[in-house]
Order: C-alpha cells, then structure tokens, then sequence
C-alpha cells in the first residue's frame, strides 16, 4: 500500500480489496494469508518493504500505486503481481500493452491522460478569472507525471492559461508552492494524482484555503475533506476490482494474459462550503453534472 494504515480512507481502500477476495471464497485466516505493509508515500520504504515481500515468495502480490509497483518490479519479474491505482503501466514498462500485459504485471489504470485535460476545464469553469495554474507533484513518487502533461497543457492552452510545475517533497515545499502560487490572484491548482500528494492531502486542502487558491483535486476524498472540486474513479472500487485478478492468479491464470483494466466510471465531487470561503460561483451546469455535492 502506497499509503499510511492510520488513514482511514486508505485502509476503506483496503477493505474493498479483502470484501472483494471474501467474495471470491478467499477468507483470511481459512484459506488465505495476508502481509500487509504501508509506505506512507515514501520511495525509499517502497524499496525496503518490496525486498522484503519477495524474499517471501508468496503465491500474489498487490500493489498499490507506480512507485510501489515500480519497486516490486525490481525486485521480481516471475511472481504475479497486481497493481491498482496506477496511471501509465505501459510507459512505466510494467506490461508491453494493455490487452497482453506479456509479463508478471497486471492490474488496473486509475486514471488516464485525457483526465488532465478535465481538470483543467472544471476548473475555468469554477473559477473563470483564471490565468494561470501550478501542477503541483512529487517527482519521487509521480515520475510519471509528464504522461499528464501534453493533454493538460493542451487544454490550458485552449482557454488561454498557462501552467507551470511545482515540485514538492515535504510538507514545507507544500505551503511554498501554495504561498507563491497566491501571490497572482489570477491563479490555481491542479493536484496531481501521486501518493505523495494523497499522504499530505490535508496539508495541500488547508494551504490552499489560507491563501485562497482554488484547487482541482483527482479524488472525490479531497473534496470531501475540503477541497474545492474533484474528478476522478473512485479508488475503493477499484481494490474490490483488484480481487478478481487475485482470484484469477491463485486459481492457475497467468498475469501476462489478463488484460489491463481502464477506467469506465468517474465521479465530480464539489465542495459548495469551499466555493463559498472564496467567493466562487459554482455554475449551474456543474451542479448538474455532480455526482455529490458537499454543502
């Protein structure tokens, strides 16, 4: 798990996974053991624990984000392994192509690049004053992000935006990207999808409302939690998902023929509280097209 277990919505992530194997006849502590270790969005604890699950040799291993994943590849290209919330396997070099993965990995893609472009898009709408917009990630944990980035910029460049990258490592690299991105009163906030940012989301939702600085987020939790807008799947699905390839593996099919899953569903969560701490409008077609709004 590319998340901290005293998350509690990381560990409603986890839950999906264990109801969706209980579903499949797989019962912990009957016919299935688990060994669960959390890397709190750090890089190098993704190492350490990967070493560790393969000197295990188990039958499965799930992963949980790209740098969790990456890390388990390193260290093994012949146990199966499954990843959820994972955005570009393909460039990442875990599976040759999504309909053949052709490897040990298979899994499900959380979300895809055209999404970027979404992001940017709701936003405007939100907040029409807009000009400008920091992408803000972790380049230890998000190294993928330039698979965002042509459709992101694509999308800026339609509505007369520009972009720029804020990398971020700590939660003081947090608050400085959010301080200097209020400075212009014309600008805003794209969250990229990166455990990093998942892990310090609070610190990402309250910084943001000190320097009044609307934010799209890529989870409907963030929104939930006080975040202005979110677009994206919803993840726990994802991990219940997630169980029937694990039932597939243990029961003698092989990761390499198991196609990737992409993404079919997605949620547009809007915080209305939020809107109104900045004194946005949310337009009424956004409204509709809510899935929840937070009032």
């Amino acid at each position: 798990m590319g998340y901290s277990s005293e998350d509690p919505v990381a560990q409603t992530r986890f839950a999906g996974l264990k109801s969706g194997l209980a579903g499949k006849g797989w019962d912990e502590g009957k016919n299935l053991k688990l060994d669960v270790r959390w890397t709190e969005g750090d890089a190098q604890r993704a190492n350490e624990f990967a070493r560790a699950a393969v000197a295990q040799q188990p039958d499965v291993i799930v992963t949980n984000t790209t740098p969790v994943t990456a890390a388990v590849l390193r260290e093994t290209r012949t146990i199966p392994v499954i990843f959820t919330v994972v955005s570009d396997p393909v460039g990442s070099g875990f599976v040759q192509n999504l309909s053949r993965p052709g490897g040990n990995a298979t899994g499900l893609i959380n979300i895809e690049a055209s999404l970027a472009g979404k992001w940017i898009e709701m936003l405007a709408q939100v907040a029409p004053r807009i000009k400008r917009v920091a992408v803000l990630f972790n380049p230890k944990t998000a190294p993928y992000a330039e698979y965002y980035l042509p459709r992101l910029n694509e999308a800026a460049a339609s509505l007369g935006i520009t972009t720029f990258m804020a990398a971020v490592t700590s939660p003081k690299d947090i608050e400085e990207a959010m301080l200097e991105t209020s400075r212009d009163r014309a600008s805003g906030a794209v969250i990229m999808t990166d455990s990093f940012m998942f892990v310090h989301r609070k610190t990402i939702i309250a910084a943001a409302a000190r320097r009044k600085v609307p934010v799209v987020y890529y989870t409907g939790e963030m929104a939930m939690e006080g975040g202005l807008i979110s677009y994206g799947v919803d993840i726990a699905e994802l991990f219940r998902r997630a169980a029937s390839y694990v039932d597939r593996i243990l029961r003698g099919a092989k990761p390499a023929e198991l196609p990737v899953e992409q993404p079919s569903k997605f949620e547009l969560f809007v915080n209305a509280r939020t809107a109104k701490a900045l004194a946005l409008t949310i337009p009424q077609s956004i409204l509709l097209r809510a899935d929840k709004v937070i009032e």
